[in-house]
């Protein structure tokens, strides 16, 4: 019998997941080759050129001379959390084949149940639109059902 390849891909290991994104920096630098693989485009009026204020973290174009933060427009917007937090949380939620309770999130991220709840679901519901275009097609057979 062959081994199946989509179930022993090679995943990431929490001390690897650790190595990588562990520290505020790492999380931040992630996040902006995220959404700006490219460099940075202001989303004012499309320019490249822009600066850095480091007394509040948001990025000012040279044209327009509009300010953004790294996480305005993202699910991360308007929390107080730490991107490391958030991160793990990422991990956490994708790595387990039978999936998270809100619960043991909480427990294992150390904040608060509703607030576990809260980023369960915000992460669910991206998830959600990401694939939501995607339709099923074939022969489709589901594990463990």
């Amino acid at each position: 019998m062959s081994i199946n390849t989509v179930q022993f891909q090679k995943g990431l290991s929490l001390p690897e997941f650790y190595k990588t994104y562990g520290t505020e920096p790492q999380c931040r630098d992630a996040l902006f080759q995220m959404r700006w693989p490219e460099g940075f485009v202001c989303p004012d009026c499309g320019h490249a050129t822009y600066c850095e204020l480091n007394t509040r973290a948001l990025y000012q174009c040279h044209h327009c001379h509009h300010q953004t933060s790294l996480i305005a427009g993202t699910i991360f917007e308007n929390t107080k959390l730490a991107l490391t937090t958030w991160f793990l949380a990422i991990y956490l939620l994708t790595q387990n084949k039978s999936g998270v309770s809100a619960l043991q999130l909480s427990r294992d991220l150390g904040v608060r149940y509703k607030t576990a709840w809260m980023m369960k679901h915000k992460l669910m519901q991206v998830m959600l639109e990401r694939q939501q275009h995607k339709v099923l097609s074939g022969r489709i057979e589901m594990d463990d059902a």
